[in-house]
């Protein structure tokens, strides 16, 4: 049987990637998109054409920043890492989140 891969709603990729980056160290765009593929027992999978821009989005608005450095292929790569108003925008959406899951939820099992 073949995993069904969901798309995901508009601004939940911005919230799973700042996720990611709280936990760990700074990481490059590819190994995001892997370790969000990972958590989501592959039923998540970010393409480029969507992750980076999310990553340029994120940058701009300060929530996270970047660095240059070397991936593990010896590659240059950029490294981001959340910033501190990345972290607290992390939890009110993670609030919203939690809000409108609930609320879908109840909705779903209304009789």
């Amino acid at each position: 049987m073949t995993q069904a891969r969901a798309d995901l709603l508009q601004g939940t990729l911005e919230m799973l990637i700042l996720k990611t980056l709280q936990v760990g160290e700074p990481m490059h765009g590819w190994g995001v998109a892997v370790r969000i593929q990972q958590l989501s027992e592959q039923v998540l999978q970010v393409n480029q054409g969507s992750l980076y821009p999310a990553l340029h989005r994120l940058e701009h608005k300060g929530w996270i920043r970047s660095e240059w450095g070397v991936s593990e292929n010896n590659r240059r790569a950029k490294f981001y890492r959340l910033t501190a108003l990345g972290l607290r925008q992390l939890g009110e959406e993670h609030a919203q989140w939690d809000l409108f899951t609930g609320a879908v939820g109840r909705i779903l099992h209304a009789t």
